[in-house]
């Protein structure tokens, strides 16, 4: 899903922060149908089984894009096991996000992919993205483009 909203400052109202919000319901309501417009619809009604797709799905992966240049987004963090072995994916898992726009993301990773820091998004193999228990936080209004991935089982 993208707008045309780039450079502009919409707060509550920014598209990715309300599709984001939107994913991070739709999770939050599997772990406790017709086609759609836009890959992030589809995928969210897959979630919620709302359409001839197995039910043991988790998680949306998303992949958003920073206004500047429109390049994807690179999340970096480390393992609390683990401290000195950073690990960067361009895959998310939206745990939550606030009404400021601000999104705690799980970065979402190959487990198989040798490298550590990929170098672009086709780097990793999406059939087998796990939850790695990695979060950050991100201001949703720094992005103006979100892709979003078929619904997957992360965990």
């Amino acid at each position: 899903m993208s707008c045309g909203t780039c450079g502009k400052d919409y707060h509550a109202h920014n598209c990715v922060c309300k599709i984001l919000r939107e994913i991070a319901r739709a999770q939050r309501d599997v772990t406790e149908g017709p086609d759609c417009q836009t890959s992030c619809e589809r995928s969210i009604s897959d979630l919620l089984g709302q359409t001839e797709v197995p039910n043991n799905l988790d998680t949306i992966p998303v992949l958003l894009y920073c206004k500047d240049g429109c390049k994807p987004f690179k999340g970096y963090g480390a393992h609390s096991r683990n401290i000195g072995k950073i690990v960067a994916s361009y895959y998310f898992r939206v745990k939550s996000v606030n009404d400021d726009c601000c999104a705690v993301l799980e970065l979402l990773r190959d487990p198989n992919c040798p490298n550590p820091n990929p170098h672009n998004p086709m780097d990793q193999e999406t059939k087998k993205l796990r939850a790695t228990g990695i979060c950050i936080t991100v201001d949703l209004k720094c992005f103006c483009h979100v892709t979003c991935l078929p619904a997957i089982s992360a965990f």
